[in-house]
């Protein structure tokens, strides 16, 4: 199909083509179905199509199932003829087995090259919603980013952001008349959250070297875009980190990225699988930037694809930023099941040849109801789609396998081996090592200060310049017999009595004349 991406058949018969347009596959998108329906499938090959038209692609592999478009299909598993008489009832004579250039991704380095954030870089906002933080604790959070903007202090990963929140919390009093109120209770909650964090592997996220988003966005020497595949099967026990970590993302391409309208096909693609848990118990700012990113990160080239169980599972705002949409088979076993799907069908382009309640209860495993943008971003007519077969091998691939390619990737020892420069952490303890050693230095001073205190009262040092007299008679010469009469009547004068004798004696002297 001519600058779309074949996705199956639909109409009668399922001889009509179906397929994404690549000039409004900026437009975003909606895979959704109960488990069990095929919503892996259709991502796989949706993600085989977008390569193979040279647009790279980045999505989460939560079961571990993706890792098989590395490798090409196999002409002698047990699904080989079901996949050719499948293609042959949609009208895909070109079908063939192919693999696709992958590059495997892992937050802990495991399973896949390392991806690692600066805790700067996420923010004080993703950091609360990921630390689950109060109110009152993202507020603390918010004037620990300022003060280390102020401060100079680099905030790369957790041991930076550790030692900035206590040094908050011992300077509070002086930045609370700044900032507003820190209490130590909210310090402390931080400080918890961390280690929990730290307990559940998160520590290895932040750290450097940073990724960089041109390597997401790569192609091979054929022109196919490559397909980055973050392993989430373990990231999936913390879905508050896997969601967080996948929304700065989101948020790094929104920022960093130029404007490019609306080009002919997109720069980038990128499936959130298992979208609920972006917005389970997620506050409204947070949705809010969700949802602002979803509305204009499509200028700046790049496709946002959610998959998810249930069309309700994506907040109402951010679904209407979603065009192109395949919808597997939904289950109504209640009341609230039935009124979803009701909701879920009201938001098609009705078809007159069926009704697109009742095809999405019935559809089949790798059946769908799909609608794709038409001309001027329309929403084109629901129609019952027959996903096409993939031509990549469905399932994981073997271990040896996912290791010889990521020895072989592009961006191979780039990423392997941690880098830990002087950030807050070190500047820091520095400067309470440089505080520790003035103050021992002061403590010094004074202790000799005081040591020659005491000498100088015991009388055992003297230096001549403490005192106004001394209490030594040495050198002094011996006083005469006539020296202290002569003293003891002088000090006798000048007492009482002293002055009595004298007045006598001039009164007399003053009568007599």
């Amino acid at each position: 199909m001519d600058g779309r991406i074949f996705i199956g058949g639909g109409g009668e018969g399922y001889a009509t083509a179906q397929g994404l347009r690549l000039d409004y596959a900026n437009r975003h998108g909606l895979i959704a179905g109960a488990t069990g329906t095929g919503k892996t499938v259709t991502l796989q090959i949706m993600a085989e199509g977008f390569s193979a038209a040279g647009v790279p692609v980045v999505l989460a592999d939560v079961k571990g199932d993706l890792s098989g478009l590395a490798v090409a299909g196999d002409p002698e598993g047990k699904l080989h003829d079901a996949f050719l008489s499948r293609a042959a009832t949609i009208g895909f004579e070109d079908y063939a087995y192919s693999a696709f250039p992958v590059i495997f991704w892992d937050l802990f380095g495991e399973q896949g090259h390392p991806i690692r954030t600066t805790i700067s870089e996420m923010g004080p906002l993703l950091l609360s919603r990921l630390l689950e933080l109060t109110e009152a604790q993202e507020g603390v959070m918010n004037i620990a980013f300022r003060v280390a903007d102020e401060e100079g202090l680099p905030l790369l990963d957790l041991k930076d952001l550790r030692a900035l929140l206590a040094w908050v919390g011992e300077h509070r009093s002086e930045l609370g008349l700044r900032y507003g109120n820190i209490s130590p209770q909210s310090v402390g909650a931080i400080q918890r959250a961390l280690l929990v964090l730290e307990t559940q592997g998160g520590e290895a996220l932040f750290g450097e070297p940073a990724l960089e988003l041109p390597d997401l966005m790569r192609t091979d020497t054929d022109g196919r875009g490559m397909i980055s595949i973050l392993a989430a099967d373990r990231l999936m026990a913390s879905p508050r980190l896997y969601a967080t970590f996948l929304l700065w993302l989101l948020s790094e391409l929104f920022e960093q990225l130029p404007e490019v309208g609306d080009p002919e096909k997109p720069k980038l693609v990128f499936f959130f699988d298992e979208a609920h848990l972006l917005f389970d118990d997620a506050p409204k700012a947070l949705i809010d930037k969700v949802e602002q990113v979803a509305r204009l990160i499509r200028s700046k080239g790049v496709g946002v694809y959610f998959c998810t169980q249930n069309p309700a599972d994506v907040p109402e705002d951010v679904l209407g930023q979603l065009g192109n949409r395949v919808q597997h088979a939904l289950r109504a076993f209640t009341a609230k099941d039935r009124k979803a799907l009701r909701q879920a069908a009201e938001t098609y382009r009705d078809n007159p040849r069926f009704s697109t309640e009742e095809a999405i209860r019935e559809v089949g495993t790798g059946e769908a109801v799909t609608s794709f943008l038409e001309r001027k971003g329309a929403p084109g007519m629901v129609e019952r789609t027959l996903v096409r077969p993939p031509s990549s091998q469905l399932g994981p691939i073997a271990e040896a396998d996912r290791e010889a390619r990521i020895a072989a990737s592009p961006v191979a020892g780039k990423y392997d081996s941690a880098i830990d420069r002087v950030s807050a952490h070190e500047i820091l303890l520095e400067r309470a090592g440089q505080a520790a050693r003035a103050a021992e230095e002061a403590e010094a001073r004074d202790a000799t200060m005081q040591a020659e205190a005491r000498e100088y009262q015991r009388a055992r040092r003297y230096s001549g310049g403490r005192v106004s007299r001394s209490s030594s008679r040495a050198g002094r010469e011996e006083d005469s017999l006539g020296e202290a009469i002569s003293t003891a009547v002088i000090k006798e004068l000048r007492g009482t009595t002293g002055r009595r004798i004298v007045r006598g004696i001039l009164g007399g002297l003053f009568r007599s004349r």
